[in-house]
């Protein structure tokens, strides 16, 4: 079994730690990326971080995972409710997905309430701030571990 996951952060996400941080809260993308990676060390996964203000460049990223990632993270950040194309590169490449969502996007505005990516994804983790990429990683390798089904 390869013991490495994709994280995907879409666009925007760079700006963590300064972007409406009353929503987004103070961690930076380097503390997001530092919180993945050890939890999913405790399981003996490691992780590769692609961010990307352009959808190619993370599209890319996620047919790249085929050849050496057993799973994806991602937050898609304003593509999820946009990006059809980002959706169809994660059913194409046929790896579990887990999604997740800083801020609660159904309590937000009504455009922020669906999601393209929702339905290719088998872990959902919304709400939680930035504790929940901890929560989606420990939730997908889970997974991909065979001790749960999502």
């Amino acid at each position: 079994m390869i013991r490495r996951l994709l994280l995907v952060n879409g666009p925007n996400l760079n700006l963590l730690g300064t972007r409406e941080p009353e929503i987004y809260g103070t961690a930076t993308l380097a503390d997001v990326e530092e919180l993945t990676r050890e939890a999913a060390g405790r399981f003996g996964f490691e992780v590769r971080a692609v961010q990307s203000n352009h959808e190619g460049v993370l599209l890319d990223a996620i047919h790249d995972a085929r050849a050496d990632c057993s799973g994806i993270v991602i937050n898609p950040g304003g593509l999820s409710h946009t990006s059809v194309v980002l959706r169809d590169a994660l059913a194409g490449v046929a790896l579990p997905v887990a999604e997740v969502h800083i801020s609660d996007i159904a309590a937000r505005e009504p455009f922020r309430q669906h999601s393209y990516v929702a339905d290719v994804a088998i872990v959902h983790v919304a709400g939680e701030g930035v504790a929940g990429y901890a929560t989606a990683v420990e939730r997908l390798i889970a997974v991909i571990t065979g001790q749960t089904d999502g």
